[in-house]
Order: structure tokens, then sequence, then C-alpha cells
């Protein structure tokens, strides 16, 4: 990944250190680029550039709008309904459900498979994204065939927050990188909770304290609607601290 964030506006002309260029690999565009012959890549959405040279790809990635799904991805969804085989899983507002086969749970068979209610939640992962198909997910490492973190989330509440957001939270350093010190804040203080975050926009926390679970899915939503700073991060998280105790 590039080193320091590149924002692109429609139309804008790349630079070339940005692209890819893997010797072997072809090059693959995602969403909000098109290729204009013969060599040049303009993006066709305000966001941020992201490239991936380890997979030779580079894509536009916006903080709202609506989620398209991409292969490897972790998602939460939302069970709309079942069929014989499948469940329809809700991504996002406004979208196709994906497909999610009823198997595809760790040691699941035709007894022992999950049965999920419509509004259960399941965090997953998508294995096919294609725009002229249904986006397929699974809750099982198709290597392992072990759950790996993925399958229903049960108790709990579900917050909605920004595809940006969304990123921030699934960065391994965070704190460090984008600047996102609210989850730690909140753990130093003694405030004991879990999460899952999906790229969907989706954010799902637990605790024993249903205020404990209020005040971290409230502290995400600030800080992902004002773009708080960490210093602004820390003291929300002493004024929610002091409305729990």
């Amino acid at each position: 990944m590039s080193s320091e964030p590149v924002f692109v506006l429609p139309g804008d002309r790349i630079d070339a250190s940005l692209i890819p260029s893997h010797a072997k690999k072809p090059l693959r565009l995602g969403p909000g680029l098109r290729h204009v012959p013969p060599s040049d890549i303009l993006p066709t959405l305000a966001g941020q550039l992201v490239t991936d040279r380890q997979k030779n790809a580079i894509r536009v990635e916006t903080s709202n709008g609506r989620y398209i799904p991409r292969v490897g991805e972790l998602v939460i969804g939302t069970i709309n309904k079942s069929a014989s085989e499948v469940y329809f899983v809700n991504l996002s507002d406004y979208t196709a459900p994906a497909l999610l086969p009823q198997l595809s749970f760790e040691s699941a068979t035709k007894k022992t498979r999950p049965i999920l209610a419509p509004g259960a939640l399941v965090y997953a992962r998508v294995t096919l994204a294609n725009k002229h198909m249904d986006a397929e997910l699974e809750c099982v490492s198709a290597s392992t065939g072990k759950a790996d973190g993925l399958g229903p989330l049960v108790g709990g509440m579900l917050f909605t927050i920004s595809l940006g957001m969304a990123r921030l939270l699934m960065m391994p350093k965070k704190a460090q990188h984008g600047k996102l010190v609210v989850l730690d804040e909140l753990a130093d203080a003694g405030v004991q909770f879990e999460t899952a975050t999906g790229r969907n926009g989706r954010l799902w926390v637990d605790s024993d304290s249903t205020k404990a679970i209020i005040a971290v899915g409230r502290a995400i939503q600030e800080t992902d609607e004002k773009s708080l700073n960490a210093d602004e991060q820390r003291k929300l998280v002493r004024r929610l601290i002091k409305e729990l105790s």
C-alpha cells in the first residue's frame, strides 16, 4: 500500500509511480478507475487512491456511498431470508442480497447447519464479487475448514459507520497510521468490550454491559461523523467514561 494517502478527483492524471507494475501479473483496476487507451488510467470517483503492489491492483475508495463487494473482504451481513441451500444476506441498503451457502460454516452438515432467522447477523468473507452476478459469502476458511472468527454474531448491537471509518478500524496499526485511538482509550479506561468490523460500513459491539455497548458505538460514530483528531477522541472518551460511572 502507498505510505502516504493520495486523494484523487474524477479525471485527475495519476502519477505513473503510483501505478503498480508487477513483471508477471496483469494490472487489476478496481472500482473508481477506468482505462483510457492507449495507456491512461483515470479516476471516475473522488476518494483515496489505494495501491496493492503484491496483487498488482489499484482502486479508488470513498468514505461514503454504496458498498461494492470485493473478494476477500470481511463484511457484516443481516439475514434477509433463507432458501433450501442458501441464505440471502443484506450487506447494504438498496443493493441485491449476497448469497451465503448454508453449509459454509465450520463443521456444518445438513443436520448441524446453523438455523438463522431473518434479522440475524453474520460475520463473513466475500468469495465472489462480479457486477453481473450476486455476491457470494462464506463463514469458514476454505483452506482450514475453521471459522477463524467468522460465523453468527450473537447478542451485541450493530452500528452503521462510513466506509472510510470501516477501513480505518480494520487497519493493523490504526492508532499509528490512521490516528484512530478511541478504542484503545476506551480499553485503557477499563471498558470491556469486543467488536467486529465489516468493510461494508457495519460495526458490531458486544459487552456484558449495555451501557458499554452504547458508549463504544457512540464513540466510533461521533469520531466518524465529526472527523475527530486524536486529542478530541481522548476528550470524548473521558466524557463517555464519566457518563458510564
